[in-house]
């Protein structure tokens, strides 16, 4: 067993720090290339954050791991909403902008009922995912045009504008090198998980929503919780949202167009969770625009429980 779990760990600390460093050098160049500071926020960092649960997934769907691909989302954006939502309120209470909840919140909750319409009858086909693939690039295009809408635009290209270049042959080779590190990551955590669960006999779907979900979640933990040290607690709201949203639509369909296929009948009971945690979040968010410590509290209690029925698959 212990190889597993050296793979495992030896994955996860690849994969978060290739990740992180790769999302830094994606947005470097893409400010090279002269591409708008809102569109850098919206979906290139968007995309960096789920790069872990994006490389995982896909993998574990070439191997034929569906359950451990779809558990990885699943798990993700629970504990996105509980573990480190309610882990940043413990530090301090996170404030929002309604509009944000409204526009954000709201889309990120379809994309929710979607797959768990899609996924309930326990099967995902590959014009399932392609659906989910059209519903990211719709999301995208709004996600744009609210950025380019927001009156906080201006601060952005100030804040950036005075920032001496980068080299644009640097921050290729170190992207280049970065998502390297990064695949490599993925693939070592997928094998250790496949092979732990084999090793434990216990199910890959498990795995996938709780071990290697709180994995690749790792980025938006930590992300949060200096945002909230720094009193940023907007960021930490939009850096859920928009992992969230990724994760759904583009993880998913990629995921299954790659290997569709059947999956374990545990995953309905994460599924509710996934929900019933995205509307805790959203009414605790939204009640006095902000989420206080006793409601993280209660979402800690919701991420324990999540883990406790996924450990009974």
């Amino acid at each position: 067993m212990l190889i597993p779990v050296v793979l495992l760990l030896a994955g996860l600390i690849l994969l978060t720090l290739g990740a992180d460093r790769f999302v830094v050098a994606a947005a470097r160049l893409s400010r090279i290339l002269g591409l708008s500071p809102i569109l850098i926020g919206a979906l290139v960092i968007g995309l960096g954050t789920s790069a872990p649960e994006l490389l995982v997934s896909a993998l574990a769907a070439g191997r034929g791991e569906l359950d451990l691909a779809l558990g990885n989302v699943v798990g993700s954006n629970t504990a996105n909403m509980t573990l480190v939502l309610g882990a940043a309120a413990l530090v301090g209470p996170v404030v929002s902008q309604v509009k944000t909840i409204r526009r954000e919140g709201v889309l990120m909750f379809l994309g929710l009922l979607g797959l768990t319409a899609m996924l309930w009858d326990l099967r995902l086909t590959r014009f399932g995912g392609a659906m989910l693939l059209f519903g990211m690039a719709g999301a995208a295009v709004l996600l744009v045009l609210w950025a380019r809408s927001d009156p906080r635009a201006e601060m952005v290209t100030e804040a950036t504008a005075g920032e001496a270049p980068p080299s644009a042959a640097r921050e290729s080779l170190i992207g280049l090198g970065m998502l390297a590190l990064t695949l490599l990551g993925a693939d070592l955590l997928v094998r250790g998980a496949s092979g732990l669960a084999e090793e434990l006999g216990i199910s890959e779907a498990f795995v996938g929503l709780v071990i290697v979900a709180i994995g690749t979640s790792l980025p938006e933990l930590a992300t949060a919780m200096a945002a909230a040290r720094r009193g940023e607690t907007d960021l930490i709201v939009g850096n859920v949202l928009g992992s969230n949203l990724f994760n759904t639509l583009m993880v998913v369909g990629t995921a299954t167009l790659i290997g569709p296929g059947g999956v374990d009948s545990s995953f309905r009971s994460a599924l509710v969770f996934m929900v019933g945690a995205g509307v805790a979040a959203g009414v605790f968010v939204a009640t006095g625009k902000k989420l206080a410590r006793w409601e993280g509290a209660v979402l800690l209690g919701v991420f324990v429980a999540f883990i406790a029925v996924a450990g009974r698959a």
